[in-house]
């Protein structure tokens, strides 16, 4: 088999591709869109079922969910095929929003985003698995293009239909709407996506590995993001999560290497170019997540713009992300993957500089003009960095790599919500002599240094990431797609 031409027989599939990519779209579009409608929907949630202080949670479980199921979705789809597990993604994902949109309390609206989250960690590491799967190297970053369109246009979409169904029908609608997606991607799934699986008697579950990662995954995760929110830093309580998810961690680690399917093979800690992918991974998930929190706040908070113009700002990054990741392809084809993820790192640097000289007096298209800058740095950086890793496998390890991937990425956004928040909350204490967590209502004066230091940490964040992808292999001899 070449790298130029697909043989579908030999993958496994008997049907055209562009059917599945677009149940893979319509599957990510469901997370995509999740991720921003319920934001502007808070204060109609919590003025119908109360709860202002547990509202919080609604996102913190939802990414819990969502980051320590990854791997474990990943393996499962190695051992018993993508087409199962992807259809249970969104079974779950369908099935939590059904029950959000009759929730009757914040409790039980709570718990509803975990089922939620749950699906979630499926359909966007599998999604990304299937695209390796039936496509090639030279063709994957186009179709990175397009994945990365509707998260580009979810942007948008979101905050619209999230104010909409907020003002004018009732905030339940912002769950409802995912059943005509979820079911559309399901059938399509169905009726068009056949792949061949080895025979299923031979693998083996690793349960203990399983259970080790999800139970140590969630206390590391939940330390991360309530840590300097809920309790304080040097509280008994954050010692004792941080302190038990290591334990945890470390057993995962002895039993990983004992086990006979391990969930989370520690081979893939020892090759190059998945430590330069993942810690890319990291690092892109954790300049994300500063930006998404800050950006608009800064928007607001300082130039004083309208919270919809504040949106449209942060979207300015979704826009050149997809831009980007459609060119990206063209170029690590002629001059390797490498150089073309140190270009788009570096464009990552240049728009945290442009960033930084962002100050109260500037027009918010400045602003707006930093993340796009970046939002184009990061699709030449992050595309590449996912189709070397799921290239340097075979199928029947691509979906560990891509989970790994995907796991790495959320695990950057944890840690960037615990570092950039100690940094803004640390300068506001200074200034107001005390400890101000809710940086919503601090004075522009003293808000405005304390998201620019964050933006100095996302500078630093983006001269690590030039390091972190120069370990990349500039070729990687192309695994075969089945």
């Amino acid at each position: 088999m070449t790298t130029e031409r697909i043989d579908r027989t030999s993958v496994g599939l008997r049907s055209e591709r562009g059917p599945i990519l677009l149940a893979v779209m319509l599957s990510v579009g469901l997370v995509a869109i999740d991720a921003t409608i319920l934001a502007t929907a808070v204060p109609s949630v919590v003025a119908d079922l109360g709860g202002f202080t547990q509202f919080p949670w609604l996102f913190s479980i939802y990414l819990l969910a969502q980051a320590v199921s990854v791997p474990i979705y990943g393996k499962l789809a190695d051992q018993r095929g993508r087409k199962p597990m992807m259809l249970l993604g969104v079974g779950l994902f369908l099935l939590g929003s059904i029950l959000c949109g009759f929730a009757w309390s914040m409790p039980a609206l709570i718990a509803f985003r975990l089922i939620q989250g749950l699906g979630a960690g499926a359909i966007q590491p599998i999604g990304m698995t299937i695209v390796g799967d039936i496509y090639t190297v030279a063709e994957r970053a186009k179709v990175q293009g397009y994945i990365a369109s509707v998260w580009g246009i979810s942007s948008f979409v979101g905050p619209t239909l999230g104010g909409v169904f907020s003002d004018y029908i009732s905030w339940r609608w912002i769950f409802f709407v995912n059943i005509p997606l979820g079911l559309a991607a399901a059938w399509v799934l169905v009726r068009r996506f056949e792949e061949k699986v080895a025979d299923k008697q031979g693998h083996t579950i690793d349960y203990a590995g399983a259970i080790l990662l999800a139970a140590g995954g969630s206390l590391l995760l939940l330390g991360l993001l309530e840590g300097g929110v809920m309790w304080d830093w040097a509280a008994p309580t954050s010692i004792v999560i941080l302190a038990a998810s290591a334990v945890l961690l470390t057993a995962f680690v002895l039993v990983e290497r004992r086990a006979a399917e391990p969930v989370l093979p520690l081979w893939v800690l020892g090759k190059r170019v998945l430590n330069s992918a993942n810690s890319a991974a990291l690092l892109i998930g954790l300049l994300m997540i500063g930006l998404s929190t800050y950006v608009p706040l800064y928007a607001q908070s300082v130039l004083g713009t309208s919270a919809l113009i504040a949106g449209f700002t942060l979207a300015a990054m979704t826009l050149g992300w997809p831009i980007a990741a459609s060119f990206a392809g063209r170029i690590y084809q002629r001059v390797g993957f490498r150089t073309t993820m140190l270009m788009g790192a570096l464009i990552v640097v240049l728009g945290a500089g442009i960033l930084l000289t962002v100050t109260s007096r500037s027009a918010v298209l400045h602003l707006a003009l930093a993340c796009f800058v970046i939002g184009i740095g990061l699709g030449f950086s992050a595309s590449p960095s996912v189709v070397a890793a799921q290239s340097s496998v075979d199928w029947q390890t691509r979906g560990v790599v891509t989970g790994a991937n995907m796991f790495s990425r959320s695990v950057g956004s944890a840690v960037g919500v615990a570092l950039f928040g100690a940094v803004a909350n640390g300068v506001v204490a200074s200034r107001l002599g005390g400890d101000h967590a809710d940086l919503e209502k601090v004075p522009a004066s003293v808000l405005a240094p304390a998201v620019h230091d964050v933006y100095y940490g996302a500078a630093a964040a983006a001269v690590v990431l030039v390091l972190a992808v120069a370990f990349m292999p500039n070729r990687i001899t192309e695994r075969p797609l089945r």
